[in-house]
């Protein structure tokens, strides 16, 4: 049975559900300093600042690891600039190779010469090298320019949802559904990949200065779900899955949730996976911060890559409720998308023009999956 409670929520008296240990994060997982050589007008301290004023929790910058022939720490890290008193900085980098990209995430300073010397290598070499260091590497723009050409086994995510502009990314979508149809639990994420900011000061615009307005920090935003407010937590989330993507800071998140014991209290997340009993399974999808009180959303079921369903939600906290039972002999994953009108982003104001009705969506709940596949 399919229940659509959404509209007129607050009369039925529902209350949204909160997870009980952790803490919602939000920033931006591709971002370009003066660092990579190509960008303009985005010095580390412009990008942090821009980041605290539209309330980010966290960042990575990450600029091209071969623009310094690797040699990252000396550079991006080494800045003065390269510190806040509030938003987390991820240490990172774009490993940039004939192959493709791909983004280095790490909650601490790492040896990243030793990956960028084994660009060229095995994909069983490149894995060594990057377990040995600890790091999450994930997959860039995995269908457009410089797509990620190297073996998915070894990137823990991948960069579903590339700069502001969402019908891109819809060969990206298809390539995560193979893989998690596959059986690996790879997380799904974004980046702005944003390379150029607004000229201050003595500094001059340049031909690329407008693409401030349309794509910057934030276009898109990744939300991770972390223990608790640190580098480390933030790394464990995206390695798990505990993870959605919203067109930009200020529109909702997507959070999706499952109640197997039929109690309830929806024990699972995005990210989490259980042995299915055979028996139905009660989901519930919720957006939570900045909605808009008049939009109806769209929210539809994706189940091991097929749509199943779509739902009309609107109100407060615009949600719904569904039953579906999950195969007792197969893996099964279900992740949810959310279309409608999106939420202004002022400080880059076209870049809601170019997510067009994409808002936001979720990471699967997965079902029989190995965790040691």
């Amino acid at each position: 049975m399919n229940v659509n409670y959404a509209r007129g929520q607050e009369n039925n008296d529902i209350q949204p559900i909160k997870p009980a240990a952790g803490i919602w994060l939000k920033g931006d997982l591709h971002v370009h300093s003066r660092h990579s050589t190509e960008s303009s007008n985005n010095s580390i301290l412009k990008i942090i600042n821009f980041s605290k004023s539209v309330k980010m929790d966290y960042l990575c910058i990450t600029d091209h690891d071969n623009h310094v022939d690797g040699d990252v720490a000396h550079h991006t890290w080494a800045d003065p600039e390269f510190k806040s008193d509030s938003l987390l900085l991820l240490y990172g980098a774009e490993w940039t190779t004939t192959r493709g990209h791909g983004n280095v995430f790490s909650a601490k300073p790492y040896n990243h010469q030793n990956l960028f010397d084994v660009r060229d290598q095995r994909d069983v070499n490149i894995g060594k090298v990057k377990n040995s260091l600890g790091v999450h590497l994930s997959a860039n723009h995995p269908s457009g320019k410089d797509n990620f050409g190297f073996s998915y086994d070894l990137v823990k995510s991948i960069e579903i949802w590339n700069s502001a502009v969402w019908p891109k990314n819809a060969n990206a979508i298809m390539i995560w559904d193979d893989m998690l149809s596959s059986g690996r639990m790879i997380t799904g994420r974004g980046g702005s990949d944003t390379h150029h900011g607004t000229p201050t000061a003595s500094e001059k615009p340049s031909a690329n200065t407008y693409q401030a307005e349309f794509n910057y920090v934030g276009t898109p935003t990744t939300w991770v779900f972390a223990k608790e407010r640190s580098l480390k937590a933030i790394i464990d989330a995206l390695d798990y899955g505990k993870v959605s993507v919203s067109s930009n800071p200020f529109a909702p998140r997507v959070e999706f949730y499952a109640d197997t014991k039929e109690n309830g209290k929806f024990e699972m997340m995005m990210g989490d996976n259980r042995i299915s009993t055979g028996k139905p399974v009660k989901f519930r999808v919720q957006l939570i911060g900045n909605t808009l009180f008049d939009t109806n959303y769209t929210v539809t079921v994706i189940k091991n890559g097929k749509k199943i369903n779509s739902y009309q939600v609107s109100g407060k906290v615009p949600a719904v409720e569904f039953t579906d039972t999950p195969d007792v002999k197969v893996r099964t994953y279900y992740r949810v998308t959310v279309e409608g009108t999106n939420t202004a982003y002022p400080q880059v104001p076209k870049s809601v023009a170019l997510s067009e009705n994409m808002v936001g969506l979720s990471n699967p709940i997965y079902f029989n999956f190995d965790p040691k596949f």
